[in-house]
């Protein structure tokens, strides 16, 4: 029940702020800025149901720290994408044709942080969250890498590929790195910096939402496989290869941790045996 408490207060944020972000793209500062809002509003929208339904404090969107958290999702993020541009560019899939726009690219912040704060604490804060206390945090991050894949099924240039390499290299990663974090910060700051380095910075399309304006006016050619074709890099194998590598090092991290949540086969089969025995009598 508190999953659905939690979803229905987050995405009627979601909703509408995203509604009033798409209503003023024409305008890079009003985007800028109802972008900005929108996440601001998400996140203590998230932190007062988790209050109210769980009666206790959301740590994982705690202010202490949360600069820092961020912004190491952020160099993440950014280094990642950077990485499978490059990586694109080397095979010939990837050539900047002129420089972009300044002002659309301030447009894109506000639009990104929108998207990026509103999606980890539907997907992470709250499915991955929940879902991981009953089955474990493995099956937890493929059940909701396989949501937020499917998530993608609905954009403009949309296809099975795409929604299986976002499922993959997105969906695993990001949950990976709030299990080995605990905050919800990092991934929010590592889903902005992947979205706006793909569009504000090297004018690449993000999950097949068509054509974006960022600093560069980027333009990818060749097979498909390696460039991602009309679904943007993030349908490039080398876009998947690099997610699963940093699933795995966010894995590997929570390991080392303690903080990855085992699958309670033991206490499910005591609790059932209880009820049974309760029913017996």
């Amino acid at each position: 029940m508190r999953v659905l408490k939690q979803l229905v207060v987050v995405a009627a944020v979601a909703f509408a702020g995203q509604a009033a972000v798409g209503a003023v793209q024409g305008n890079a500062l009003l985007t800028l800025l109802l972008g900005l809002a929108t996440a601001g509003l998400a996140v203590l929208a998230y932190a007062w149901v988790v209050r109210w339904s769980e009666r206790r404090a959301p740590v994982e969107v705690a202010a202490e720290g949360a600069a820092a958290a961020t912004g190491r999702g952020v160099l993440i993020g950014a280094g990642m994408f950077a990485a499978v541009i490059a990586s694109i560019a080397l095979v010939g899939g990837y050539r900047i044709d002129g420089t972009g726009s300044v002002t659309g690219a301030l447009g894109l912040v506000g639009f990104m942080a929108a998207a990026a704060a509103t999606e980890e604490l539907l997907f992470r804060g709250i499915l991955f969250r929940i879902v991981e206390e009953r089955v474990g945090t493995r099956v937890a991050l493929v059940l909701t890498a396989v949501l937020f894949g499917l998530s993608h099924l609905f954009t403009m240039h949309a296809s099975l590929w795409g929604a299986i390499a976002i499922a993959v290299e997105a969906g695993g990663m990001l949950a990976a790195a709030y299990a080995a974090t605990r905050t919800l910060w990092l991934p929010i700051g590592l889903h902005f910096a992947w979205n706006f380095t793909a569009a504000g910075v090297f004018g690449t399309e993000v999950s097949g939402n068509g054509a974006v304006q960022g600093l560069l006016h980027g333009v990818t050619s060749g097979p498909a496989a390696l460039t991602g074709g009309t679904f943007g890099p993030e349908g490039s194998l080398f876009a998947v290869a690099f997610g699963l590598l940093l699933t795995l090092v966010f894995l590997r991290l929570a390991r080392r941790r303690g903080t990855l949540v085992p699958m309670r086969r033991g206490e499910r089969a005591g609790e059932r045996a209880g009820a049974d025995a309760e029913l017996a009598r």
